[in-house]
């Protein structure tokens, strides 16, 4: 059994483990308002311009072709080259939201050999460097702080890339938020554009966006030639701004975890150190009155 000075160290460390735990989930939780704020003021542009691209294509005239819809026919799909863009945090203690990206860009990566990785945030650049897996180019200072600067950065890499061939098909993996309490992992095709579903339409009128008929001029290269980048720009700094969010959320939730942990242990131990202090104390009276006892049949005799 645990002696009264070990359980007073273990609660004092726990006590000191709750104060960092403590102000994560603070610094958490304000960082959390930030990014829903951040969040919402993008949601209406990452829809409607989604919804954009899917009545574009839509209407495109019969026989078009473009390189963003060149599905690259002309070689088998298992030698297409694939690029993943991976959206990690730059730190852990956020519960499985790292964890639950790197398992499905993993899983996509053992599908197929001729892979390239793009890695955002420090925590996926650390996770396939010690597992070996060759990571192609690392987008620094991107997680923390997304911005329409660093996903023009990225598009303008995954454009380059796919233009010279040297990629078939650009995926991003990130995390999305369905609500407040829940978070889904998800991995979209970038390029080239495929079919867009319903659902984006419904997401665009709950966002506020008007649907109304369109022509294209000059001519329909020319407003995929401008549309399509400005597309990739919003969809990718969407799913940055997106995936900070559900970081921080995960985050909070994680912390908040542990501190209800920490409590209980704390008041665990606190009941176990009365015991034993409630024992030792028993101990102590105990010897005090067998040695009053002894004293007082030594002096009788």
């Amino acid at each position: 059994m645990a002696t009264t000075r070990e359980i007073r160290d273990r609660i004092n460390s726990i006590g000191d483990t709750l104060k960092i735990t403590n102000a994560m989930y603070l610094i958490s939780s304000t960082k959390l308002r930030k990014a829903k704020k951040a969040l919402l003021d993008t949601e209406p542009y990452f829809y409607s311009i989604q919804s954009l691209m899917a009545r574009l294509i839509r209407h495109l005239p019969e026989g078009f072709s473009h390189p963003y819809l060149d599905f690259r026919t002309d070689i088998e799909k298992s030698q297409l080259r694939r690029g993943y863009i991976a959206v990690t945090a730059d730190k852990g203690l956020a519960g499985a939201y790292n964890h639950n990206v790197l398992k499905l860009v993993e899983e996509k990566l053992a599908e197929h050999s001729n892979n390239m990785l793009f890695v955002v945030g420090e925590v996926g650049r650390q996770y396939f460097e010690q597992r070996g897996i060759p990571i192609d180019e690392q987008f620094h200072y991107t997680a923390q702080n997304p911005s329409l600067h660093r996903s023009r950065m990225i598009t303008a890499r995954m454009l380059d890339l796919y233009f010279r061939r040297e990629i078939d098909e650009v995926y991003i993996v990130y995390t999305r938020m369905k609500n407040s309490l829940q978070m889904e992992t998800e991995i979209v095709q970038l390029l080239p554009l495929n079919k867009l579903n319903r659902e984006t339409f419904d997401k665009a009128v709950s966002a506020g966006v008007t649907q109304q008929d369109f022509r294209m001029e000059p001519s329909p290269k020319a407003v995929i030639d401008n549309i399509v980048p400005n597309y990739l720009d919003g969809f990718i700094y969407g799913a940055l701004v997106e995936s900070f969010c559900c970081e921080q959320n995960a985050r909070m939730m994680a912390m908040d975890a542990a501190n209800k942990n920490g409590q209980q242990m704390k008041h665990d131990l606190s009941v176990e150190y009365n015991r034993v202090r409630q024992g030792q104390i028993t101990q102590e009276i105990t010897e005090i009155c067998a040695g009053a006892r002894a004293q007082r049949s030594g002096q009788g005799s």
